[in-house]
């Protein structure tokens, strides 16, 4: 059985860091593309960011590009989320999935019950 379990959400805020942490089980997470979703109060689940299997290729939304940074320990089963300089329209629950290949082709196999991120000003 497939898990993923994210974790590293709070409040925090304007301006802050944080981190958060997906660690799955149940495959061998080296093998595939991971990503990270979020979903903000009353919006559609929009995409953040994606990793290929090694970590040497990775993609973001405009919205965080150059904020956030996606990073995987193949070792750890385990994608990280870097979140530098929050804002408050960052606040939403991540959720992060893993894909049905080597690379990100947009849509996830499997998918995490997602950590709540609130940035107040």
């Amino acid at each position: 059985q497939v898990q993923l379990v994210e974790s590293g959400g709070g409040l925090v805020h304007t301006g802050d860091s944080l981190r958060l942490s997906c660690t799955g089980s149940g495959r061998t997470f080296s093998n595939y593309a991971m990503a990270w979703f979020r979903q903000a109060p009353e919006k559609g689940r929009e995409f953040v960011s994606s990793i290929d299997w090694s970590g040497g290729s990775t993609n973001y939304a405009d919205s965080v590009k150059g904020r956030f940074t996606i990073s995987r320990d193949n070792a750890k089963n385990t994608v990280y989320l870097l979140m530098n300089d929050l804002k408050g329209q960052d606040t939403a629950v991540y959720y992060c999935a893993v894909g049905g290949g080597r690379n990100w082709f947009g849509s996830g196999d499997y998918w995490g019950k997602g950590t709540l991120v609130t940035v107040s000003s």
